[in-house]
């Protein structure tokens, strides 16, 4: 399995920066997609961004053009820098990471997924 720390999370005035960090770690075969979930009280979790193992990323139109999504394969980490931050984008960020682990038992590849722990970002107007 594999664990998730972030870290990052603040309050910022509109129009400030942040940077989300998540740490994965654990046991897995491949880390393949890594990227950034948030979710507001009462609405379901929503993509903010992705990055895939190739590097190829995914925005949600909310936030193209102001975040940008990165990741370290060295130290498998995935990044979310956030500019020109709106009281909209108030929320808890969530951490997503795709991987796979070999069952042995079954000699199969089996596709998982990590979340981490949610990291509140609060942007005041």
């Amino acid at each position: 399995q594999v664990q998730l720390v972030e870290s990052g999370g603040g309050l910022v005035q509109t129009g400030g920066s942040l940077r989300l960090s998540c740490a994965a770690s654990g046991f897995y075969r491949r880390i393949n997609r890594m990227g950034w979930y948030r979710q507001t009280p009462g609405n379901q979790r929503a993509l903010v961004a992705v990055i895939s193992g190739g590097g190829s990323t995914t925005y949600a139109d909310f936030v193209k053009g102001r975040f940008t999504v990165s990741r370290d394969n060295g130290i498998n980490t995935v990044y979310l820098q956030m500019n020109d931050l709106k009281p909209e984008d108030t929320a808890v960020y969530y951490c997503n990471v795709k991987y796979t682990v070999a069952e042995l038992a079954t000699e199969s590849i089996d596709s998982r997924q990590s979340w981490g722990q949610g990291t509140q970002v609060t942007v005041s107007s």
